[in-house]
């Protein structure tokens, strides 16, 4: 193991992709004992345990190998900052200023997460390290997948007093759109199924999807009456076996909600009954993707071992699927001279 600076975060060396990158995973301790470890593969949180020395305390799920690591980013995008633009676009078309872009697809006939080599699957560079924090750093040139104008990308981790913040950043010098967001996955019994986690999310309306898991015409809908009403603590396995379609079409929650109030603030709480843990995530974005690990079948084996049905939970704040061509979203096109700025707190107790 190496120091990336004499004050620096411990990083090491833990393997080559496919394709020959090294892969560099850094370790930040906090003086509690907790510990994250990060990866410049897709600027990857990939563990935080409560107490660094005990697994028995990992709050997420992932990967110690990178062959696990790229089974992971291509089985769901594990532990990654994914964008340019996090979630769908549909046909992988939008229109800035007049001007149709097509951006490469790799969901059916979609966009998803940035396209076949989106941000996820990259290398990010190290711009500073310490005890508590890493920034890394990506620059995307202009027709990168399509998409129009150089951006430059961060992605600063940093430790808290009760768990860890992702600030992410970009900025460009063509308009385009941009949406930059952590798809890492949680599991607060540290292994198992989630399905008895309670989830509560502080959103009056969600978004119906069509079959292609695109925005319907209606736009958002009340979450009233609805499998999607979690403004209360619910059981996820109850939500999750609704016989309602939308929850059918996709063998569970895989939906975007629409979060109350504006900046930074509680966007959702998961709580693990069992062991009394519970996680608080904080955000500034707009709506936030909730999915309940509907498609895992046990072929990915993280560290914690097989992969099943509800076995992994990533929430994900961001902007709604396919807000580049939807009337009713904001505005998601970043433009030369602005800064585009983002961030994620995850606060743990128990």
């Amino acid at each position: 193991m190496t120091e990336a600076t004499q004050a620096g975060a411990p990083e090491e060396v833990i393997g080559t992709t496919r394709d020959g990158r090294p892969v560099r995973r850094f370790t930040l301790t906090a003086p509690s004992g907790a510990r994250l470890q990060v990866l410049d593969a897709g600027a990857s949180a990939m563990s935080y345990r409560l107490d660094g020395e005990d697994p028995a305390t990992e709050m997420l799920v992932g990967f110690d190998t990178v062959e696990g690591f790229e089974n992971g980013i291509g089985g769901g995008y594990f532990g990654a900052v994914v964008g340019r633009y996090a979630n769908r676009i549909a046909g992988g078309r939008f229109t800035i200023d007049g001007v149709e872009h097509q951006v490469s697809t790799n969901e059916g006939g979609n966009t998803l997460h940035g396209g076949v080599e989106g941000f996820s699957h990259r290398t990010w560079s190290v711009v500073s390290s310490s005890r508590d924090q890493v920034t890394f750093e990506l620059t995307s040139p202009d027709g990168d997948q399509g998409f129009p104008g150089e951006l430059v990308a961060r992605a600063r981790y940093e430790l808290l007093a009760d768990g860890f913040a992702l600030a992410l950043s970009a900025v460009t010098d063509q308009a385009t759109p941009v949406c930059l967001t952590s798809h890492l996955y949680v599991n607060l019994a540290s292994g198992g199924s989630a399905y008895d986690h309670t989830l509560q999310v502080h959103a009056d309306e969600w978004l119906p999807i069509d079959g292609e898991s695109l925005p319907q015409a209606s736009g958002l809908a009340s979450v009233e009456g609805t499998p999607f009403d979690l403004r209360e603590p619910v059981r996820i396995g109850d939500a999750v076996s609704s016989d309602d379609p939308q929850v059918r079409a996709v063998r569970g929650i895989d939906h975007s909600f629409e979060i109350l109030g504006d900046g930074l603030r509680e966007v959702a709480v998961l709580t693990e009954p069992v062991t009394g843990r519970v996680l608080r995530l904080v955000a500034d974005a707009p709506a936030l993707q909730v999915y309940c690990g509907n498609f895992l079948d046990g072929s990915l084996v993280s560290r914690n071992g097989a992969l099943g049905q509800g076995h992994a939970l990533a929430l994900e704040p961001d902007v709604h699927p396919d807000s580049p061509n939807q009337d009713w979203a904001g505005d998601v096109v970043l433009r030369p001279g602005d800064e585009w700025t983002s961030r994620i707190e995850w606060h743990f107790a128990g």
